[in-house]
């Protein structure tokens, strides 16, 4: 039987890294990837939404993952999302994460247009192929994507021996449950819900903010795995009113979780690219406040 313990964990979703000049910054990179190594994180999962994937080339898609790989690669378990809006460019993905030696390849479904299920499948089958060697994940993101996973869609792809498990980005903890039953192993994706996603049989957590604050999701996981449940749901609610501050900004999301590990003494990875939304001069009052009521979990809760 297979063993899945290196996916057991907390795995950050890594950010894009930018130089001034709005190029990818090899060097930022590998500082973040080190930095996280340090945290104690049980991986990181490279080049997904967090990683800007959709407004980046392939060339500097794989350009992020090398040096991730080179700073982390035998150090953490390494998930690389390869999937672009097209077969080829993601095989290309694929194939290139393989010869790099990551744990495994993740992959959407294709947006914009909606494909049967039978075109989804093949699509993802012919990234595994590139991938011939490497364990497969798919990610359901369904309020992004614009298509969702179903349970006969996953028993199909579950044929394919590579195919392991979901990332699980979808609300309905119920999802977890269901992809459990079929054998799959899951990811719970959304930060606000980790508590609950391990509760219904998710194998770790994937999420976008869990670098700004990896102590409190790892603290989490440590209440579930011992039982100190009251403790874990009070940790989880601190996340989540931390995640409400961040979404309260005008800029985006990452801008704002960028800032806030700079605030926190982590490395300087730039902001975010055009049409994301860079901060605002008002946003940054709600830096400082989400980096002091990180700092304040942290101490209360992790100490």
């Amino acid at each position: 039987m297979k063993d899945f313990s290196k996916y057991q964990g907390i795995f950050p979703a890594f950010y894009a890294c930018y130089d001034k000049a709005g190029k990818v910054d090899g060097q930022a990179v590998r500082t973040l990837a080190k930095y996280l190594l340090d945290k104690g994180v049980k991986g990181l999962y490279v080049g997904g939404s967090s990683g800007e994937c959709i407004y980046q080339s392939v060339a500097e898609r794989k350009e992020t993952l090398e040096n991730v790989m080179s700073e982390v690669g035998g150090k953490l378990t390494i998930i690389a999302h390869v999937a672009c809006n097209n077969t080829a460019d993601s095989c290309e993905l694929a194939a290139h994460a393989e010869r790099l030696g990551v744990e495994a390849i993740a992959a959407i479904p294709p947006i914009y247009f909606h494909l049967p299920p039978k075109g989804i499948a093949k699509y993802w089958n012919d990234i595994s192929a590139a991938a011939p060697n490497t364990d497969f994940i798919i990610y359901n993101i369904p309020q992004l994507a614009g298509v969702a996973l179903t349970v006969p869609l996953l028993q199909e792809m579950l044929k394919n021996p590579r195919v392991i498990g979901v990332k699980n980005s979808s609300m309905p903890v119920q999802d977890i449950q269901m992809w459990r039953d079929e054998g799959a192993v899951v990811f719970n994706g959304p930060d606000e819900q980790l508590l609950s996603g391990l509760a219904a049989g998710a194998i770790g957590g994937i999420g976008g903010t869990y670098a700004a604050m990896p102590e409190l999701y790892l603290e989490i996981l440590r209440c579930f795995q011992t039982g100190a449940l009251e403790k874990g749901r009070e940790v989880q609610n601190e996340c989540c009113r931390i995640i409400y501050k961040m979404c309260s900004a005008q800029g985006n999301l990452y801008a704002v979780i960028k800032e806030v590990i700079r605030l926190q003494g982590g490395p300087d990875v730039g902001s975010v690219r055009a049409p994301l939304l860079e901060l605002a001069e008002a946003d940054l009052a709600v830096t400082v406040e989400v980096h002091e009521m990180i700092k304040a979990a942290v101490a209360k809760y992790c100490g």
